[in-house]
């Protein structure tokens, strides 16, 4: 059986919580289940500029394109990368990318970590 792992390719360390955590916590080390280190490497979701296309009020509506990844390594067995959502979505054929969802936030309203990862279905 191939041994499974998770490489956090998001600039942030991720903290995932316990299911119950409440959505609001004052110390962030309450219920925290793990703390997933970055790697060193940041996957992002890469754009083209495509230019002016035309212009409402004379603001520039620019063309650009999405859905390229830079920096987001080869799929490998046993291994499941999580990145950001945007990437995430721009890469639908990747089976092996997961996104930090159901986020727990300090008092501010920061989010400082998640209680689960999630496979973006599609």
């Amino acid at each position: 059986m191939t041994e499974r792992k998770i490489v956090n390719l998001t600039p942030h360390p991720i903290r995932i919580y316990h299911p119950n955590t409440p959505d609001r916590i004052v110390d962030i080390s309450t219920g925290m289940l793990c703390l997933i280190p970055t790697s060193g490497t940041v996957a992002r979701l890469a754009t083209i500029d495509l230019g002016t296309w035309y212009t409402i009020d004379g603001i520039p509506i620019e063309g650009v394109e999405y859905g390229h990844a830079h920096d987001l390594p080869l799929k490998q067995d046993g291994v499941h990368y999580v990145v950001s959502l945007a990437l995430a979505l721009g890469q639908q054929g990747r089976d092996d990318l997961l996104v930090p969802y159901s986020e727990v936030r300090n008092g501010d309203g920061t989010v400082v970590g998640c209680r689960v990862l999630a496979k973006v279905a599609g």
